[in-house]
């Protein structure tokens, strides 16, 4: 069977970044605005009140320090607390079809490769701007890239699901070089005013290149060794926005109509079904993970990755063998893994095995093992 290799990353990095200080400054206003606004019906028992938010405790609980952002104007005003992000011309390109682009284009650099040599693009993400046409027609349009496109959205493990995919693709030989990209403004579908999660989430965009083996040039690259999917259906991660919502007005507004989750539920259920899927994985594979130099895991929560690596390793991982980038872009679905990846993969050496995973909503979760070549 062919090879293949990922040959290239890129990440594309907002021009904004919001503090958790500054955050929870915003929301604390908001709160007190709230609270003021609403006293008498609160004095009452009707309305309960708002409680205020801690940087200190986002830190500790999420380890989080701060995201970047689309818009920050728009998300630190009491008054709005969303990204203002304006409607765009049909003779523009689209946000996330920009924020793809610039991050194609590092990506085909490291890889070595131009738009000609890419046969597919594949657009994997949590929140598509629209249904069509494909963003992933659209960055293959700017581009000028010949072939097709097709989006993709598998919520916070779609990055590993779109490999698997080009995966598939370039060991049957119906293509011979995929870009994939994960564009993610996780701060459109974020509930700012919501305790509990308004700090989560940053934006970001994610490009990788996969080519079969024989056709690489780059330095450096990754054999992929096996991946392997899972998904298991779960309402503890939920966003109901749609088409549909115009169909029900009652429902307009609500907050299921942003992201929601059931945290503790999340931590209960999705630790132990990555873990062993890790851990059956290279078991099918012939692989011990002892054996593993590096884990890039999905940059949802660290308290989650500390746990999946002490369940993998049999001890607590060294900072060097998983890294993490939460306290410099949060969380940002399904781009985490790969910012991990991109950012903390050139010390490696030959023939060094590392494994790429995300997992989020669904449940979903994608492992993609890979060994670094000369």
């Amino acid at each position: 069977m062919t090879k293949v290799v990922i040959s290239g990353t890129g990440v594309f990095t907002p021009p904004y970044s919001i503090s958790n200080q500054e955050l929870v400054e915003a929301f604390n206003a908001y709160v007190s605005n709230f609270n003021a606004a609403n006293a008498e019906a609160i004095e009452k028992g009707e309305v309960e009140a708002l409680v205020e938010s801690n940087a200190d405790f986002i830190q500790k609980a999420s380890g989080i320090e701060s995201r970047y952002v689309m818009n920050k104007e728009g998300i630190l005003d009491p008054e709005v607390m969303t990204p203002r992000l304006r409607e765009r011309s049909y003779d523009e390109p689209s946000i996330l079809a920009e924020m793809a682009v610039d991050a194609a284009k590092k990506a085909l650099a490291r890889a070595n490769k131009t738009p000609a040599d890419i046969d597919a693009v594949l657009v994997a993400c949590s929140n598509l701007e629209r249904p069509y046409p494909a963003i992933a027609v659209e960055v293959q349009d700017l581009l000028g890239i010949e072939g097709f496109g097709f989006d993709m959205n598998v919520a916070c493990s779609s990055a590993t699901f779109g490999i698997q995919t080009a995966y598939d693709m370039l060991r049957s030989g119906s293509v011979r070089a995929v870009l994939i990209v994960d564009p993610e403004i996780c701060t459109g579908h974020l509930n700012f005013r919501d305790r509990d999660s308004h700090f989560i989430f940053g934006d970001v965009c994610t490009a990788i290149v996969m080519e079969r083996e024989e056709t690489c040039t780059a330095e450096g690259a990754w054999e992929i060794l096996g991946t392997r999917l899972m998904t298991k259906f779960s309402n503890n991660i939920r966003n109901n926005f749609g088409f549909l919502n115009r169909t029900a007005p009652e429902g307009i507004g609500a907050k299921d109509k942003l992201f929601v989750q059931e945290g503790r539920k999340v931590f209960k259920e999705v630790v132990p079904m990555v873990s062993q899927l890790i851990l059956d994985h290279m078991a099918d594979e012939g692989l011990d993970p002892k054996d593993l130099k590096r884990m890039w895991l999905h940059q949802a929560n660290k308290g989650m990755n500390d746990f999946i690596g002490r369940k993998v390793l049999g001890r607590t991982p060294e900072p060097d063998e998983q890294p993490n980038i939460l306290n410099e872009y949060a969380n940002t679905s399904s781009a985490g893994s790969i910012i991990t990846f991109s950012q903390n993969s050139e010390d490696l050496k030959e023939g060094d095995l590392g494994l790429i995973c995300s997992f989020g909503a669904g449940y979903s979760a994608g492992n993609v093992l890979v060994r670094k070549r000369a």
